[in-house]
């Protein structure tokens, strides 16, 4: 499916929502009204198209799937990582903190790849998506809700990925779909449950700075699955059981961290840590996470 088929679908009423970044392209390419991000939507609307990056895509499920007529919904990602476009998952922030909804009607009815919107994301925004990609990969693989069946699935996905360079390269959007698919089918750990617990602590403390999940779990991979690694044995023997080059793996993952970013993030884990700890995506990581845990991390050796 690309964009031809949107363009002579019989879709009925269509409106379109689309992020800023790539709105002038949107309006370019599609024959559908753009419609303001806080707008309700349409009482006749048949098709909604959202255009953005996760947070609205979530936010596209939530209003086209909460109200009496749910329309049909038609997701193309501006950015690769979060994998909303194929997830029945929504992260909804209010005040700060993150409200996760799991629903098969949020799964958007179709979803596009538009390649050509890889040229709109910054060198570091990209990076940080295959960050995102690379956090819901291992993390769905290394769950302890993951079937083997899943686990030979991510395990080759991760094979794929290692080929991929980290940064901007429209062959993420389709890994990143499928990295999200296959974590949904387990769980996510301690990465996102940081990234969930800090994104508004940091973005209040720093708000220059630009904090997102996709940052955040691009510099916790790196720390969190070398406590993963030490903490049990479960690390080396699924690598080895399912054939994943766990060298070159943490190469990617040293690629991935920003150690500035992590300074600053890692000073505000001791006061958040029990926030941490009650993280849903905190309670299916890959070893248990305990309050004594929070010292690996404050004696952690990037080296």
């Amino acid at each position: 499916m690309n964009l031809d088929y949107l363009r002579h679908a019989d879709l009925g009423v269509a409106a379109i929502r689309a992020t800023p970044s790539v709105r002038e392209r949107v309006r370019a390419a599609l024959p559908f009204p753009i419609l303001d991000d806080a707008a309700e939507l349409p009482e006749d609307l048949k098709t909604l198209i959202v255009v953005g990056g996760g947070t609205l895509i979530d936010h596209a499920k939530v209003a086209a799937r909460d109200r009496d007529r749910p329309v049909r919904l038609i997701a193309i990602p501006s950015i690769w990582g979060s994998g909303a476009e194929v997830s029945p998952v929504v992260v909804l922030d209010h005040a700060g903190k993150k409200t996760i909804f799991v629903d098969a009607r949020y799964v958007p009815d179709e979803y596009i790849i538009w390649p050509e919107l890889a040229e709109t994301v910054s060198p570091v925004r990209a990076r940080e998506a295959c960050g995102d990609c690379w956090s819901h990969a291992l993390e769905g693989f290394l769950s302890p809700l993951a079937s083997d069946d899943l686990r030979r699935g991510l395990a080759g996905l991760m094979r794929e990925m290692l080929a991929l360079p980290i940064g901007n390269d429209s062959r993420w959007f389709s890994v990143s779909g499928r990295a999200c698919a296959g974590q949904a089918r387990s769980s996510v750990g301690l990465v996102h449950g940081i990234a969930h617990v800090l994104e508004s602590v940091l973005r209040a403390r720093y708000p220059q700075a630009g904090w997102g999940h996709a940052g955040l779990c691009s510099t916790f991979l790196w720390p969190v699955m070398e406590f993963n690694r030490q903490s049990s044995d479960k690390w080396s023997e699924l690598v080895a059981r399912y054939e994943i080059d766990a060298p070159a793996v943490f190469t990617v993952l040293r690629e991935l961290f920003d150690s500035t970013a992590y300074e600053h993030a890692a000073s505000l884990l001791a006061e958040n840590w029990p926030a941490i700890l009650r993280d849903p995506c905190s309670r299916t990581n890959s070893v248990l996470v305990r309050p004594a845990s929070l010292e690996f991390f404050r004696t952690w050796n990037q080296s």
